[in-house]
């Protein structure tokens, strides 16, 4: 269970006073004329103690399909990194159910850990707000769950390409042609490396693609940014933003000075926080809980992950709370 500071633990009573650990279910959103079945991980509040639960050589301490405690609760989508999944941010995620909000955290077909049949190619960019909007839509309506959440209280986590997706749905719209070539055609489902279109391609058009007013605020960390450059970009971009950089960088079409540049061109300045020491995968939930010989699991030296991710995550839970609980608060 992640361990609260002793000001949120004493607000958390204002949304759900007897929760104390997240339940942890999984589900899937059909697939339909729209796209294939999404595979997802729910996290909730519960009433229960948590115990550490086994899922392959992962262990998360949570309670397995828990009834979900409280009302008419918030509800925040999680969307990952190329070749991430649905419990790289589990911590991330279990603090906010321990916070009171339901949490959804996704797998983008062919574009997760376990498929990347399409992750190369430029339709999997144009894909996934699909992917939220479709998510959304099932919680809201078909799911079990629905009636316990409510629908005026949805927000959005996205690190890498999950923070791109989480723009392009608060209404920004991408350049293309700002990345390395990947596939002419943007509707493409697939481009390996050894197939990338030439460096001379011709000139793509720039794409309004699916954006949800639904989504009422939204927390991004080291998102692609080079396709969103220009004050033009991202000039519908609207909703509270807390925007998290990685001093040092290391992830493609996310460099520091790419992230600076997009906090500096939001028109609604966001909440921008640059992690000191940290690079790209800094971001991902704590090793060595996941494959701790990988590159995800290396930090610079003199960077904390664990110590980091305690912090990271009371901002992003008092972020939400400050948007979706007392500013929408009768």
């Amino acid at each position: 269970m992640i361990r609260l500071s002793r000001v949120l633990a004493a607000t958390l009573c204002l949304i759900a006073p007897l929760t104390h650990a997240a339940g942890l279910k999984f589900i899937q959103v059909p697939g339909g004329a729209d796209g294939p079945a999404i595979d997802a991980a729910m996290w909730s509040p519960c009433l229960e103690a948590p115990a550490e639960m086994r899922i392959g050589a992962l262990s998360v301490p949570a309670v397995p399909d828990c009834p979900i405690a409280g009302e008419k609760l918030p509800l925040i989508i999680i969307s990952h990194g190329y070749g991430g999944w649905y419990l790289g941010h589990h911590d991330t995620a279990e603090a906010l159910a321990d916070a009171g909000f339901i949490v959804v955290a996704i797998n983008h077909p062919h574009a997760n850990y376990a498929d990347m049949s399409r992750a190369n190619g430029l339709g999997v960019l144009v894909e996934r707000p699909v992917d939220i909007k479709r998510t959304v839509d099932f919680m809201l309506t078909t799911s079990p769950d629905a009636a316990k959440i409510d629908p005026q209280r949805v927000g959005f986590y996205g690190f890498s390409q999950g923070g791109y997706t989480g723009l392009v749905i608060a209404g920004a719209n991408p350049d293309f042609n700002k990345l390395p070539p990947r596939c002419a055609d943007p509707k493409a489902t697939g481009c390996p490396p050894s197939t990338q279109a030439h460096p001379l391609r011709p000139k793509l058009p720039l794409q309004s693609l699916t954006h949800d007013p639904r989504i009422k605020a939204m927390v991004v960390a080291d998102p692609l940014s080079v396709v969103f450059q220009t004050i033009d970009s991202v000039k519908n971009v609207r909703i509270p933003l807390q925007l998290w950089g990685a001093e040092l960088g290391g992830g493609g079409g996310a460099s520091p000075e790419d992230v600076a540049m997009l906090a500096h061109i939001l028109t609604n300045k966001p909440d921008f926080r640059v992690a000191p020491k940290a690079m790209h995968l800094s971001f991902l939930t704590p090793c060595p809980e996941i494959r701790p010989s990988s590159d995800a699991c290396i930090d610079a030296p003199g960077f904390d992950r664990t110590a980091f991710h305690r912090d990271f995550n009371d901002a992003i839970v008092a972020f939400f709370r400050q948007h979706l609980v007392e500013a929408r608060s009768p």
